[in-house]
């Protein structure tokens, strides 16, 4: 008995002192097991260099707590499970849940209050088994950071999906967002954006969503290149501190100065993003009486560019069975006027192709009077960002646009080896000058023929970075059309075009996460409501009491003899 009893107790002592040690060693090294499939729970690289970047308090509030709609609690999990890792790494990040319409007295308040700071809530209609009730939801969420504060969209809009799987678009993009928010408030600008002004572009009202967007994250600032004519050189210096040119929707041509100064910035390593229309056409001018407009060539003279660079945007007009809807007065003179919608056809509605970070996990995104890019060989990497569809021609121009093509008949012979027309093109490579063994328009002493690895990205459509403005001359969301009501991703494309750009490639390869989220399918549970109930609740209470039984049952057995 004494020998047995020294054993067990140095079967103790081991156990301890070996437990001693495992707990050392944890707690000098740190790691997470991550078993799902997906790897949902494994943060990037891109995440965990945010994460420590946080040096302070960083407190994160999240307005999705309280009686949710199913769909929306599975969000509430999975955006809790996400925060928990983030604080896992990095203690400074605290996070509470908070439901803003806890309190029916001042409730109202709140969701003024919230109003106010840009968050939007939602109205679900939940249906539960037959019964349908409307509920209010705030999916978002505020970081605050060293005084500095940032809304967080947890929710992201698809158009026409349900709200199921908006939870899973938004699921797959949870990481981002987040991500995306904490390194608004917790690094530093550093990169700088040029916005070229000087020959008819977009007025900053017109692009003033995109332009608060990327203010978030970059410095920006317009530059005019009407100093060219005077100054070149001078120009050529100023515009080279900027990292980045974006010039959105010109409409007067380019001197050859001015295009000197553009091709010697792009030689140097300067980044661009080109939204150009090669036809002039708009939507407003439809609004007529005749209901008609005229589209015909725009000359910017930037076609010898373009061409050097490796693509030619053409002067036509993409029509595409994919367009987006439109709302036209109808029915006879002297009538009441009643609204119908019909299918825009010189609006495509594309929705990416490509696996490519920039435009992966994307939904549609809206074009107006788009033209067609040819792509042209010449050592320049490229790669086609977004594509008509399928059922898709080309429409030369001049050429009358008439609101009465809506009631139009087409089949698919009609389109037949024509579709899938380039509308986007990323371009990356070692450029070279267009002014390569030609006469230069102004003398430059550090003249570049050719360039270090560089990038740029070329949209045939101005009015993708427009956006609408209310009755009251306000801008409304990049994306959203007030016509239909659709809110389209053209504001998530631009910002990942400016990402990806800018080498903030990080952010972009999070969006692309995949992750794989089965969710419950309401009608089969309703169908089989009582099977149910029984396989997720009565039967591992019947395991579990015939467990007890047959281990009662040895038990006395073992025990009687």
């Amino acid at each position: 008995m004494k020998t047995a009893k020294k054993n067990n107790l140095k079967s103790v002592a081991f156990l301890l002192v070996g437990l001693f040690l495992l707990n050392a060693i944890g707690s000098s090294f740190f790691h997470r097991f991550d078993l799902t499939k997906d790897k949902r729970y494994t943060l990037s690289t891109t995440s965990l260099n945010i994460i420590k970047q946080v040096e302070n308090p960083l407190y994160i509030k999240v307005y999705m707590q309280g009686n949710l709609p199913s769909e929306f609690k599975r969000l509430q999990q999975e955006t809790k499970q996400l925060l928990e890792e983030f604080q896992a790494y990095n203690k400074n990040i605290i996070f509470e849940f908070v439901d803003p319409l806890e309190n029916k007295d001042e409730s109202m308040d709140q969701i003024k209050q919230l109003y106010r700071k840009g968050l939007t809530p939602i109205n679900i209609t939940v249906d539960d088994k037959g019964k349908q009730s409307q509920e209010m939801v705030f999916p978002w969420a505020i970081a605050v950071y060293n005084n500095k504060e940032v809304n967080i969209p947890l929710l992201k809009n698809l158009m026409g999906a349900s709200t199921a799987q908006k939870v899973i678009g938004s699921v797959q993009h949870l990481e981002y967002s987040i991500a995306e928010g904490l390194n608004k408030i917790t690094k530093a600008k550093q990169k700088k954006i040029a916005v070229i002004k000087g020959n008819g572009e977009l007025q900053d009202i017109l692009m003033a969503k995109f332009l608060m967007q990327v203010r978030e994250s970059y410095f920006i600032g317009p530059f005019t290149l009407d100093s060219v004519a005077k100054n070149p050189i001078g120009s050529l210096e100023a515009l080279q501190k900027y990292d980045l040119a974006v010039i959105a929707k010109p409409t007067e041509a380019f001197s050859d100065g001015e295009k000197q100064v553009l091709d010697q910035y792009i030689i140097n390593g300067g980044k661009t993003l080109w939204l150009v229309d090669q036809v002039s056409a708009e939507m407003d001018s439809l609004y007529n009486a005749s209901g008609s407009t005229l589209a015909y060539p725009r000359d910017l003279n930037l076609n010898d560019m373009f061409f050097k660079y490796g693509i030619r945007i053409n002067p036509d007009v993409v029509k595409d069975e994919q367009g987006s809807p439109i709302k036209l007065a109808t029915g006879e003179p002297g009538s009441a006027t009643q609204y119908q919608q019909f299918n825009w056809k010189f609006a495509p509605q594309v929705y990416p192709s490509s696996s490519h970070p920039i435009v992966k996990n994307l939904g549609g995104i809206k074009f107006d009077f788009a033209n067609p890019i040819d792509t042209l060989k010449n050592g320049i990497k490229k790669t086609i960002l977004l594509q008509s569809s399928p059922y898709s021609k080309k429409i030369g121009t001049p050429t009358e646009i008439n609101l009465n093509s809506v009631s139009e008949q087409t089949t698919p012979n009609d389109y037949l080896n024509k579709g899938n027309i380039p509308l986007s093109v990323l371009l990356e490579g070692k450029f070279h000058s267009m002014y390569e063994n030609r006469v230069l328009p102004f003398d430059q002493k550090n003249f570049q023929t050719s360039g270090k690895e560089n990038k740029m990205i070329v949209v045939a459509d101005g009015d993708l970075i427009k956006n609408q403005l209310d009755k009251n001359f306000q801008p409304v969301e990049l994306g959203y059309d007030q016509r239909s009501g659709n809110l389209y991703d053209n504001k998530d494309f631009l910002i990942n075009c400016v990402n990806y750009l800018l080498d903030d490639n990080g952010l972009i390869n999070i969006r692309s996460k995949d992750l794989d989220l089965p969710l419950l399918d309401k009608e089969k549970v309703y169908e089989n409501y009582s099977k149910t109930q029984f396989i997720t609740i009565g039967l591992p209470i019947v395991i579990l009491l015939i467990f007890g039984f047959i281990f009662t049952f040895l038990r006395k057995r073992k025990y009687s003899k």
